[in-house]
């Protein structure tokens, strides 16, 4: 293939695509699974490794030998960080000038606006995630060490500790994290990773080198106001809806009900890690994760969904309509109409993909039409939350996951921009009103 001809996004596709075919072929291996894998499970496995979902059809623990979760570690990492930071590190290491087609393509996959410090970010973020998941392996292996011995523990500590970071939720257990559910450690640790890593690393840097909260960026104070509010908000919803349900909260103590329900409120956007039974939950609830489930952690972060400054974007339009303002304004600046057309485009694309996805498996799956809803905001926000249905996939089914996760990582602008012909109107027309609503 000549990328000299291919632009950024169709570059960016290729690139993960031909990874998840590497993944595949490797977790197909004899030496890489336990009792065979099928090569459209092999293929969903590697699919929401590299797109860091967390979905899974076979158990990660038990199918998989030592070598085949390697390949998904790695997968998740690359996935995760992104290809092109990881080739910026090769390029500094052997020397070689990075060229503008490359600031292109790293501009693409770490969702920035210019190419103007898009390798320092690369670098930032290489070293920051290997000082944040080593920090994190440390006090994990504090606890599960004297539990497992200290090869098992090192090792669950590592492989818990980049898939917190990546927002993956994969688990090398059956039931998650759900034996942790009242483990202070596990629930501070692995909600602080996938919290660090959701919210976007431009945010985490800009945070770390202004000190007041007058002199950070409009993204990083949206952020930051937005995740302290609807990770607050979730817990007290997620608490009370949960209180009286004897097969999640009911049966635990208060501190437990309290740290069981903070972990259920924050894992949705876009963890995907469980330590409560997603299934035997209310349905108000599951109601409740599908929204948080859609909208997604941050911009240039490990997390999926239309992300949070979008519907944050989209909603503060609402609101200067409803009150007859022609600018959209928060912490006195405004947003462009470009950014609110694009918000508005990714939301309804986005849309577009989750009722598509829905459509299809209500045809081919025998299932619960809120299961089938859950199972395909999941895929698409990339969070890897299950009620069961993804076991039970049929091999349509799986497919049509398989290329939501994909597109739910990519993002549907994404893929627009590499297919679609862009053509740009020199010309301008009269305007002329439209009846709507």
């Amino acid at each position: 293939m000549n990328t000299n001809k291919l632009n950024p996004p169709q570059i960016i596709i290729s690139i993960f695509i031909g990874l998840i075919a590497i993944g595949t072929l490797l977790l197909s291996l004899p030496i890489a699974n336990t009792e065979g894998i099928s090569f459209i499970d092999a293929l969903f496995t590697a699919t929401s490794a590299m797109t860091v979902t967390g979905l899974i059809v076979v158990d990660t623990g038990t199918a998989y030998t030592l070598f085949g979760q390697i390949v998904i570690l790695a997968l998740i990492q690359l996935g995760g960080l992104g290809i092109m930071t990881f080739a910026v590190l090769i390029y500094v290491a052997v020397g070689k000038k990075i060229g503008i087609k490359q600031r292109l393509l790293l501009k693409q996959a770490l969702n920035q606006s210019a190419i103007g410090g898009v390798v320092r970010l690369a670098i930032r973020l290489l070293i920051f995630s290997i000082i944040v998941e080593t920090i994190a392996v440390i006090f994990l292996s504090l606890k599960w060490i004297p539990e497992m011995g200290l090869g098992q523990g090192i090792y669950a500590s590592i492989f818990h500790s980049i898939s917190a970071f990546n927002n993956a939720g994969f688990s090398i257990w059956s039931d998650s994290l759900s034996a942790y559910a009242v483990s202070p450690v596990v629930n501070i640790v692995i909600s602080f990773l996938f919290i660090i890593g959701g919210i976007g690393f431009t945010v985490v840097f800009d945070m770390w080198n202004s000190k007041e909260f007058t002199h950070l960026a409009l993204q990083t104070k949206l952020m930051i106001v937005g995740t302290l509010t609807i990770n607050v908000l979730s817990f007290f919803i997620i608490f009370f809806l949960e209180y009286n349900n004897p097969n999640t909260l009911a049966n635990l103590s208060s501190l437990g009900k309290i740290q069981a329900a903070y972990f259920q409120a924050v894992t949705p956007r876009t963890a995907g890690f469980n330590t409560l039974d997603i299934g035997q939950m209310e349905e108000a609830s599951l109601f409740f994760i599908i929204t948080l489930m859609f909208i997604g952690g941050g911009s240039a972060s490990t997390a999926g969904g239309i992300k949070l400054t979008t519907a944050l974007a989209i909603l503060l339009a609402t609101i200067s309509f409803f009150k007859d303002k022609e600018r959209v304004t928060i912490y006195r600046r405004s947003l462009t109409y470009h950014v609110i057309l694009k918000a508005l485009a990714l939301t309804v694309g986005s849309m577009c993909v989750v009722i598509i996805t829905i459509f299809i498996l209500d045809l081919t799956e025998n299932a619960p039409f809120l299961m089938i809803v859950f199972e395909s905001v999941s895929a698409f926000g990339t969070v890897g939350l299950s009620m069961g249905l993804t076991g039970s996939l049929t091999t349509i089914g799986k497919f049509v996951i398989i290329l939501t996760m994909l597109i739910g990582k990519l993002g549907p602008l994404t893929f627009a921009f590499a297919f679609a012909k862009q053509s740009p109107d020199p010309i301008k027309y009269p305007s002329e009103e439209i009846l709507t609503g």
